[in-house]
């Protein structure tokens, strides 16, 4: 049984996007017999002012935009243009018809997403159609074949990133149903972090006697958001294989890309859909080498996801999901957490499950912590992932097999204009300098719960100036004021050490 558990998340795609046309089939997870991944057949389509826009073989290396994936735009995708949802109550009925509507920037969008497209141009509606061949994603599509493939893998909710990665922590996001805006930040959370009613996994570790590590890509990830989390909780991501290499008595290991939101997420290794989506391969094959040479590599299991959908399109329908079942503290749009989001793509690693694996039960974000506490002994921590499957049952092999030491190198998408990916040297300081749109609002996406992290340390450092970080923060306008305080900030936490 794995006694080392790895979890690697990343940003923003659905999995038809990335797997829809991987064709890969294999052995059934459950039943042991042949099966083919749920993907893609091309007649798939959408509909929109007339014209049919179907699905596409062949993505962007990088978006011209980036698609809508806040809750009413998902609810728009899932539903249909002109759909509501009714605070407290159903989610409508799904049928997939809306994702080219909520990508073209004629749609009368609310918040950011529609100024933000409008001003950008999001090129040809059919875009959110298109979807990776095998060969544009060979890191990917060689784990997916190696090991096992989750084909009914789903966001936790149809929503965005901040409150989808909550349930990785916590099988909740305490109510919250969109990306938070400073302000709301401020009144809920101030000095003491984002809380849970019943904790976050982290928590459920520590009582047990158990250890976490928690390693990023650049200096404000957002698990370090979490009540409990400081920024000296986190380990550069440079140090990981090295780290590998010695004694290293930590059960769980969480991993975050580089972001560089301000930078409109440019050379960054996130896979978020206005970035190369190639510096992301490189983050993953990097992270399988590191633990497939390493001595924990036997009782190893790695888990790779991704958040949430993105905006892009997939062909399943969403079913329904458990809520929580604790305090929904931090609702904007009343949802009742009772709704799955869209597909995103999973692909569970470990010398203990046979090659070519295809598992198409359900699982969310949730089953993470479910897996956790099956292995560990833990209790659940929500009504969520006490329902949630969780994946030990894939580890069937009694003793490690033969797996690949390497894998493929990332495709080339010839799109230069950043520095390669190099996972064992330190990224470039946090500055202000390269930040995109300067003069632009700060409530947009994930900058705010990235400033939230920047404040809640920024306190924890100075602890006599609370009201007074409290009220810069409060002061911050743009998306210029955030990346110098963000800058600011990441340079006192490397003069403390």
């Amino acid at each position: 049984m794995s006694t080392h558990v790895f979890v690697l998340m990343l940003e923003n795609r659905s999995f038809d996007h990335m797997l829809g046309y991987s064709g890969i089939s294999g052995t059934d997870a459950e039943d042991g017999g042949p099966t083919r991944l749920d993907g893609l057949t091309g007649s798939e389509s959408n509909i929109f002012n007339g014209t049919s826009y179907p699905v596409q073989k062949g993505a962007d290396w990088a978006m011209p935009a980036d698609p809508g994936h806040e809750f009413p735009d998902v609810l728009t995708q899932l539903c249909g243009p002109g759909s509501s949802y009714p605070p407290g109550g159903a989610y409508p009925a799904i049928d997939k018809s809306g994702f080219v509507a909520s990508y073209n920037p004629a749609i009368d969008k609310s918040g950011f997403v529609a100024s933000y497209m409008k001003s950008r141009g999001a090129g040809d509606p059919g875009e959110i159609m298109k979807c990776f061949a095998p060969e544009q994603l060979p890191v990917l599509n060689a784990l997916a074949r190696e090991f096992a493939v989750c084909d009914n893998w789903h966001a936790s909710l149809p929503g965005p990133t901040w409150p989808n990665r909550m349930f990785v922590h916590a099988a909740s996001s305490a109510g919250l149903d969109h990306s938070p805006t400073t302000a709301e930040i401020l009144a809920w959370e101030t000095a003491f972090g984002f809380s849970f009613q019943n904790g976050n996994i982290f928590d459920r570790l520590k009582q047990k006697g158990l250890n976490r590590r928690l390693y990023a890509g650049d200096d404000f990830p957002m698990v370090a958001a979490l009540k409990g989390i400081a920024l000296g909780d986190i380990r550069p991501y440079h140090h990981f294989a090295q780290d590998l290499q010695g004694e290293y008595d930590y059960d769980y290991i969480f991993i975050e890309p580089s972001y560089n939101a301000t930078g409109e997420y440019k050379c960054s290794t996130s896979q978020h859909p206005l970035d190369d989506v190639t510096r992301g391969e490189a983050l993953i094959k990097c992270t399988y080498e590191a633990i497939r040479n390493s001595p924990l590599w036997p009782d190893s299991l790695l888990i790779v996801t991704w958040d949430e959908h993105g905006g892009f399109y997939d062909h399943t329908i969403p079913g329904s999901a458990p809520a929580p079942g604790d305090p929904a503290q931090h609702s904007k749009y009343g949802f009742t957490f009772e709704q799955y989001g869209p597909r995103v793509p999973a692909v569970v690693i470990s010398p203990r499950i046979p090659q070519n694996t295809i598992d198409h039960r359900l699982y969310d974000h949730a089953s993470v912590p479910a897996t956790l506490q099956a292995l560990f002994g833990l209790d659940p921590l929500t009504n969520r992932d006490a329902a949630a499957n969780e994946l030990t049952s894939l580890l069937s092999l009694a003793e490690a097999r033969e797996t690949p030491t390497t894998l493929p190198d990332p495709a080339v998408s010839g799109l230069g204009g950043c520095a390669p990916v190099n996972c064992f040297e330190a990224p470039a300081a946090t500055t202000a300098a390269a930040v995109a749109r300067p003069d632009d609002p700060i409530d947009e996406g994930n900058l705010p719960g990235m400033v939230h992290v920047a404040m809640q340390h920024d306190m924890a450092m100075s602890p006599d100036r609370q009201q007074d970080i409290q009220d810069r923060v409060r002061s911050l306008q743009t998306r210029g004021d955030a990346a110098q305080y963000l800058a600011e900030i990441a340079a006192k936490v490397k003069a403390q050490g």
